[in-house]
């Protein structure tokens, strides 16, 4: 079976007509794990189970049952809790946590009928845009081995474009869905704060945390997405909105008016401008309206976004002292201490009307001149990142280049709008995505845009050669 060539959709569909089993689609995921995931490391852990499930999913399609993602091998992050299963967030700090429950994600997955294969490597803590900031084995693009995966949910974005599973979870804090997303040619999604629950799930920064999946195609996104999404009891910040199927609404002759900032293209690499300005020249040539926008206050976005979130994961981490689970808190690494002693910093007394307050303030703005911006047109578009997957270790002596690069991805966290990045064309043989912004809770809209995208590049199509 090559595996190489399936999409959700595709494995859906042969699962239901009976080429093949869930256990014998399992079987050769776990195999392309075993031979790959010691060298790129995708997969922190795999899950002893995968093939029991797999052969329970299989006895539930004999048995007439359907189920959104019977049989489908999926890849949670490995900050999404799923009970019996070691989950470390990627840090040897919790190297000997095993959760006594299901993350809310992960709970509906199983109700789904998905097959849990493993736990996907990332950043620890979600701390970073590369995937080197793990203490499992730095994280290496599937199209080319020297280089990043953008982070921090560089295992699923890793192990999706590599087929060693076919979808995988991520965490959105300030970019790390959409970040190996453009890196690594897979969709990555950041749904609207609030559209998916965060029960479950180890925290980074509780106020712009926002879970979604990385996938080879729109429509797998889109799918996925309809099971991950839905009100929580357990978790307040969720709205109590419908869910729409978004797989189903994805064709449209609606023509779009689409924004772009004029912020988002200052400093940016030329050669990422062209292929952006290519994108656009091809949605345009559809009939969407193209519009130029400025947002002034995207300049201030990421120290904003240092000061609030730092903030939050100096908060959220202090609950990690080795009393209650896990290590010592000597396990946590110079990342981590480095966010913490900003965070703590500050928000203390005595500074705290200087910098957290202030950036506040300014978050509020930012949100506010979204809002109004997004009343002119449906969307932005524009680059996820502003230059090209660099070196494994080029930019970890200089901390600061390596914030940099969620500079245009942190702006929609902070606001809480639904973002998303598309795979287009390659840059100097690299994968490059197109990011799609939309009004709160219009992912539908989003979607839409994306796959109009797809239509015009499929670069799914395109697939790496692993060593």
């Amino acid at each position: 079976m090559d595996v190489t060539q399936l999409t959700l959709k595709s494995a859906l569909e042969g699962l239901n007509e009976g080429k093949f089993s869930s256990a014998e689609l399992t079987q050769n995921y776990l195999d392309r794990i075993k031979r790959y995931n010691p060298k790129y490391h995708a997969f922190v852990s795999v899950n002893p189970e995968a093939m029991s499930e797999a052969k329970e999913a299989d006895e539930l399609r004999k048995k007439g049952k359907k189920l959104p993602l019977l049989g489908i091998p999926v890849g949670p992050k490995d900050n999404f809790l799923y009970q019996g299963m070691k989950a470390t967030a990627a840090s040897n700090l919790l190297d000997n946590y095993t959760p006594q429950y299901d993350s809310t994600v992960v709970k509906k997955l199983k109700a789904a009928g998905a097959v849990v294969i493993g736990k996907t490597n990332q950043d620890a803590w979600g701390h970073g845009s590369s995937g080197e900031h793990t203490d499992y084995g730095i994280t290496h693009n599937p199209y080319a081995y020297d280089r990043v995966t953008g982070g921090s949910s560089s295992g699923s974005g890793t192990a999706v474009a590599g087929d060693m599973c076919l979808m995988g979870t991520g965490s959105d804090t300030g970019g790390s869905n959409r970040q190996p997303g453009s890196y690594c040619n897979v969709v990555g999604i950041k749904p609207t704060y609030g559209r998916v629950s965060r029960y479950g799930v180890i925290a980074m920064a509780s106020s712009t945390d926002s879970m979604g999946p990385l996938t080879k195609t729109v429509y797998d996104a889109a799918k996925f997405l309809s099971v991950m999404a839905g009100r929580d009891e357990k978790d307040a910040t969720t709205a109590d909105l419908p869910v729409p199927q978004y797989h189903l609404n994805l064709e449209t002759e609606k023509k779009f008016t689409l924004g772009l900032i004029k912020e988002y293209f200052e400093g940016l690499d030329k050669k990422f401008t062209k292929v952006i300005e290519t994108a656009v020249k091809k949605l345009e040539a559809k009939g969407h309206k193209i519009k130029q926008l400025s947002i002034p206050a995207v300049k201030y976005a990421y120290p904003m976004y240092c000061l609030t979130v730092f903030a939050e994961i100096a908060s959220n981490l202090s609950r990690f002292d080795g009393i209650r689970y896990g290590y010592d808190r000597d396990r946590f690494g110079e990342e981590a201490k480095r966010r913490i002693m900003i965070g703590t910093h500050s928000a203390s007394s005595g500074y705290a009307d200087q910098y957290y307050n202030q950036a506040m303030v300014g978050r509020k703005m930012l949100t506010y001149q979204f809002k109004q911006a997004l009343e002119t047109v449906d969307a932005f578009i524009g680059p996820v990142f502003p230059f090209p997957p660099f070196k494994i270790g080029e930019k970890e002596t200089d901390p600061l280049k390596m914030y940099l690069s969620d500079v245009l991805t942190v702006p929609a966290n902070l606001t809480g709008q639904p973002a998303m990045s598309v795979p287009i064309d390659f840059v100097d043989g690299m994968p490059n995505g197109l990011q799609v912004i939309c009004k709160h809770f219009d992912e539908q809209t989003m979607f839409q845009i994306a796959s109009q995208v797809e239509q015009e590049y499929q670069m799914y199509k395109i697939r790496p050669k692993l060593i």
